[in-house]
């Protein structure tokens, strides 16, 4: 069963590794997307498949050399992965299926504009990163496998980056409320 999880772990780190990324295409750009007369997911989601791809291939030689091997660490990957949904189950509450695709960022009049800074959103900004985060450790603990710790540091790093992107964008969208609330919440890490 070790091997079949490790594969679905490295999957995971694979896709989750690269979300900083596809919404690094989307942030810096905005205005860019929403001046496209077309979807923008038509170029935008066919790019992040091709992310996996080249992420899937740099990687693969890897994807079998483990740090430990050891099946208990799956007790903590499950608590990882219980928190992470939970986190995820928190930030959908107050977000749309819209919100959640990113639809006010990229297209034309940005359709539903809300600054949401309650529930989840009161404690961290990002929660959605949050739970990747919790995620992509749960896999990286569970397997011990490099290539997944490897991958979390990149997501980390590339996330980083990618949150101060949507932060700029957000100010620029909210304005003083959004400036208020970045004073007030931290960006990813929660503050208890």
């Amino acid at each position: 069963m070790t091997p079949w999880l490790n594969l679905c772990g490295w999957i995971a780190c694979v896709v989750y590794s690269t979300i900083p990324s596809f919404w690094l295409l989307i942030h810096p750009r905005v205005e860019y997307w929403r001046s496209r007369k077309r979807s923008p997911y038509l170029v935008l989601l066919p790019a992040w498949v091709a992310m996996w791809i080249f992420v899937s291939w740099l990687t693969s030689r890897w994807r079998h050399l483990a740090l430990y091997n050891t099946p208990w660490m799956w007790t903590l990957s499950i608590s990882l992965v219980a928190t992470g949904l939970w986190i995820y189950s928190q930030s959908v509450k107050h977000f749309s299926p819209a919100h959640l695709g990113g639809l006010p960022e990229i297209l034309p009049n940005g359709r539903q504009q809300r600054l949401v800074t309650s529930g989840i959103h009161s404690r961290t900004r990002h929660p959605i990163y949050l739970a990747h985060l919790c995620e992509m450790l749960a896999f990286s603990v569970g397997t011990g496998l490099v290539v997944c710790y490897a991958l979390t540091g990149f997501a980390v790093v590339t996330g980083a980056v990618m949150v101060r992107k949507e932060d700029e964008e957000l100010e620029q969208r909210f304005g003083e409320d959004y400036r208020a609330y970045r004073r007030k919440v931290p960006a990813v890490l929660p503050r208890f």
